[in-house]
């Protein structure tokens, strides 16, 4: 049975955009703004139940008519109404959490460092220079149509085949990814805001998860 030795915070909040304020040196500072307004816990995890310590909060209220039936039946066990968004977050103190527990803006502190995860933004199908940085084929002298093109791939006689990994033409973007150590630089629990200091993944309106940073807090 394992167990988590490391006490976190997270909360699932919705991408509005990014904006600028003036710190107290008279510097020019990016912000992200996130509404992460109120997440409701749905379900605490153990140690002697589910062989680790986490919490789930939910994020969004949804019609129940579109929730199905097992989700529903999870949401009402929990007390709560359905929720969009579902994500869980381990923590070693878990058991203090109780379900139905609303989490504001409030549970981080200003100047506090954090992890950001979310989905990047999709570019489509892309080519290997654009996606990988190729070089691309010679422009001039007799070259024909392989100005974009990625060149040998190296499966000839030896080694026959193509590696697992070779860099290649293909979806671009929309992958999950984690910028971490990003400063908190205001709150504004009236309105369930975070300002994060720095730039997040994801565009507008994407759904991400602030947590307490694991390197550096």
């Amino acid at each position: 049975m394992t167990t988590n030795t490391k006490t976190a915070k997270a909360l699932l909040g919705r991408k509005l955009g990014m904006t600028q304020v003036w710190d107290e040196n008279g510097r020019l500072v990016p912000l992200t703004v996130v509404q992460v307004g109120t997440n409701v816990v749905t379900q605490v995890r153990v140690p002697d139940v589910d062989g680790y310590a986490a919490v789930q909060v939910g994020f969004e209220d949804i019609d129940p008519r579109r929730v199905t039936k097992p989700l529903a039946g999870h949401f009402e066990k929990a007390g709560v109404s359905p929720k969009r968004h579902v994500a869980e977050f381990r923590t070693a103190d878990a058991d203090s959490y109780e379900l139905g527990q609303e989490l504001a803006a409030d549970t981080f502190d200003v100047g506090q460092l954090v992890d950001v995860s979310g989905n990047t933004k999709g570019k489509g199908f892309a080519g290997v220079m654009k996606r990988h940085g190729f070089a691309g084929g010679p422009a001039s002298h007799g070259a024909h149509k392989i100005h974009r093109k990625p060149g040998s791939i190296g499966a000839c006689a030896t080694p026959g085949r193509i590696f697992k990994g070779q860099r290649m033409a293909g979806r671009m973007g929309n992958t999950k990814t984690t910028v971490q150590n990003l400063k908190v630089q205001g709150i504004d629990a009236d309105r369930g805001l975070l300002l994060i200091k720095g730039a997040i993944p994801g565009p507008k309106n994407a759904v991400v998860m602030v947590r307490t940073a694991v390197k550096g807090a």
